[in-house]
């Protein structure tokens, strides 16, 4: 006679633990976005310098142009080198600032890395479309647009920014540990990195501003190609972040 068995499945309480033990991660990770957030209230050093980058550099090329005619290519262009370059300025103080105030042991002794990962990352987001938020429209202010598709430029403003932050987040806790030259290597390391996010950014940006269905087309493509790029670079990131946090 054969006997019929069942794989059991998980029980109630392993089904609580799991639960627990999630709810509990999520609640880590907030608590370092909370903190991060706190201290750079009370500092304005990260926000106070993207911000003043990006709105010094925004007059200053609209007042190098003059009122020339600026074709909305380059426009595209000029928005995301005043995003990189003003992201960059403070994106790279994620986990410097705990090297450097000497929080950083203490987050690997009490704080699974992957937490401390989520909500550096967190911080960054946050301070990414905070700039963007502020940044693009003083930048339409001073440089108007004829036509702009809003919600093809939307989407290319959260994939950019969310693969801008994904990528400078892991790269920041990569040159952390690193006795000088910080800023520098950063931005070193950075580039190749970045490039391609950039690239695709200002064609799916310059797509939003044509007024072309067929460079709208393309545009759309290339928002799904900042997307892929965000998601691998996230998940990269938490995968090998074990290693360089405590390595």
């Amino acid at each position: 006679m054969g006997y019929i068995t069942e794989e059991a499945g998980p029980s109630t309480a392993e089904i609580a633990n799991r639960q627990s033990a999630t709810a509990s991660w999520i609640a880590c990770a907030w608590e370092i976005f909370k903190k991060d957030v706190r201290v750079e209230l009370r500092t304005r050093y990260a926000l106070g310098s993207v911000l003043l980058f990006s709105i010094t550099t925004i007059v200053m090329i609209s007042a190098a142009m003059s009122g020339a005619p600026v074709k909305s290519e380059v426009k595209a262009a000029l928005i995301w080198v005043i995003l990189l370059f003003a992201a960059l300025s403070g994106l790279a103080r994620a986990f410097v600032r705990e090297e450097e105030a000497g929080t950083a042991p203490l987050l690997r002794l009490n704080s699974p890395a992957t937490t401390v990962l989520a909500g550096k990352l967190l911080y960054n987001l946050a301070l990414v479309f905070t700039v963007e938020i502020v940044t693009v429209p003083l930048f339409f202010v001073f440089m108007p647009v004829a036509s702009i598709k809003v919600g093809l430029l939307i989407a290319a403003l959260i994939a950019g920014g969310w693969g801008l932050a994904a990528s400078s987040t892991f790269i920041a806790a990569m040159i952390a540990q690193t006795s000088s030259g910080k800023s520098t290597l950063f931005a070193i390391v950075s580039f190749p990195v970045l490039m391609p996010l950039v690239m695709w950014a200002v064609q799916a940006t310059s797509g939003a501003f044509s007024g072309i269905a067929m460079y709208e087309s393309r545009a759309l493509a290339d928002v799904g190609q900042l997307s892929v790029y965000a998601i691998v670079m996230t998940t990269a990131s938490f995968l090998l972040f074990e290693y360089v946090w405590h390595d």
